[in-house]
């Protein structure tokens, strides 16, 4: 009989056995699409390599397309919580370390970039979702950088945006021909964001391009 007042404590571990055994199966998950397809691997390809059941990837998520996109997702959340970090480092360094980061991503997860940048298979409206996630970050974080704020006008947002879908498209072909190291790779971005950043103004000038684009600086 349980003594009156008696603490009841809720039963936590088998809950946290689950979390850390499904972020398990995410980081092996992540090695194997690193660079390998969705279509190339079938769920009996990932069990074997991974050394579990198929059963136990059905148990965590469901089928093969919900654990790509919570690989996806997880790969994706430290870049995005990179992105929306730094707020104590100055706004350039902050701009030039998410800019770095995202290379990085790219470059050693080429198959879930491509994946993500391309929207996946058709229409797939969640991958959709996770590459506006990742975009809307990174307009954010420039914006912040430039202008000491992220509620913009529409003419600004949509001169940011225009080289974050830039920024996609050059990345895209970097990791296809890598030529350019990352740090050239992202000396030029940080450049073209200059440009971007003085057409904003010339167009708007209630947005002035922060002194490090300034061509005059």
């Amino acid at each position: 009989m349980r003594q009156q007042g008696a603490v009841v404590r809720p039963r936590t571990r088998g809950t946290e056995r689950s979390a850390a055994r499904r972020a398990e199966l995410i980081a092996i998950g992540r090695k194997l699409f690193a660079d390998t397809s969705y279509d190339a691997l079938s769920m009996d390809d990932i069990a074997r390599q991974a050394h579990v059941a198929k059963g136990l990837i059905y148990y965590y998520f469901r089928s093969k397309r919900g654990y790509y996109l919570a690989i996806i997702q997880d790969s994706v959340a430290g870049l995005v919580t990179h992105a929306a970090s730094g707020l104590d480092i100055p706004a350039v360094d902050r701009v030039h370390r998410t800019i770095d980061s995202y290379l990085r991503y790219a470059e050693h997860h080429q198959a879930a970039y491509r994946t993500i940048v391309s929207g996946g298979v058709g229409f797939d409206t969640e991958v959709h979702a996770i590459r506006d996630g990742v975009r809307e970050a990174i307009v954010t974080t420039i914006a912040e950088g430039a202008y000491g704020r992220s509620d913009i006008a529409p003419l600004a947002r949509m001169g940011l945006l225009a080289w974050v879908c830039s920024v996609e498209g050059a990345t895209l072909d970097w990791i296809d021909r890598p030529g350019l190291s990352r740090e050239t790779m992202r000396t030029l971005l940080v450049k073209t964001l200059g440009g971007a950043l003085r057409a904003i103004e010339e167009m708007d000038p209630a947005y002035p391009a922060p002194a490090p684009a300034r061509r005059d600086a």
